[in-house]
């Protein structure tokens, strides 16, 4: 049923999100002419720039989070056989993702301020090869930092962060899954600033993202695919930004 649940939520993420580009992609070019003018954004544009953002980082993350919230509710039922009572395994997923929302709030007002200093095209991308330029420079270097791999390491051993983080309690849930959010938040966020390069709403860039998260945190050696992507990041940004 877990499982069932995230495939679900998932799957509902991925419509929405080829639902909103399948909008973007029917526009016209006057409208394309016009949405290129700076507009201010009104609060419904806020509000469902902030859904779009918030729907796509369930679409991205809960698959590479789906090994451990799995291993919660076996850890759950196992607890619970034996009478002791704990949480649903819901509160841990709702803290997790309630993480990943407060980085949407994050990732919706920087987007309003590129757009603002018109950095941003009408399809979300990048203007300025110096812009992408210093994102993937950026993404390559962080990539290679002690904060990164912790994080990851983190990400990478579930049935470690549930013994060392362990909680009872529908609190203790929601905050164990908003701490292993924030971990991945860290590890991670970096790697989501790239959608400023290939496109917010570029659903094959927006897809190749999240397969690299989930490669990251799963396959061994993991911290050796973080490295090698770092150096190539900011290849690919010294690159950029000589052209």
């Amino acid at each position: 049923m877990v499982l069932a649940g995230l495939a679900a939520i998932t799957l509902l993420s991925w419509l929405y999100l080829f639902s909103m580009a399948g909008d973007m992609g029917t526009m016209s070019m006057p409208e394309a002419m016009a949405g290129a003018q700076i507009q201010p954004w009104s609060t419904t544009d806020f509000a469902l720039m902030f859904l779009m953002w918030t729907v796509m980082m369930v679409a991205m993350m809960v698959p590479s989070a789906a090994p451990l919230i799995l291993i919660y509710a076996r850890v759950y039922r196992r607890e619970k056989e034996q009478g002791r009572p704990l949480t649903p395994t819901a509160a841990f997923a709702t803290g997790y993702l309630l993480a990943w929302t407060v980085f949407s709030l994050i990732a919706t007002v920087l987007q309003w301020a590129l757009e603002r200093a018109a950095l941003l095209s009408p399809m979300m991308v990048s203007k300025s090869n110096y812009l992408g330029a210093v994102i993937l420079i950026a993404a390559g270097v962080y990539q290679l930092t002690p904060l990164k791999h912790a994080c990851l390491a983190h990400c990478r051993s579930p049935m470690s962060f549930i013994m060392q983080h362990w909680r009872t309690g529908t609190r203790g849930a929601l905050r164990m899954g908003m701490e292993h959010g924030l971990f991945c938040v860290g590890c991670c966020w970096f790697l989501m600033g790239l959608l400023f390069v290939g496109g917010v709403m570029n659903l094959l860039w927006v897809a190749a993202i999240a397969a690299f998260v989930l490669v990251e945190k799963v396959v061994p050696r993991g911290r050796v695919v973080a490295i090698a992507s770092g150096v190539a990041f900011s290849v690919a940004g010294l690159w950029m930004g000589a052209h």
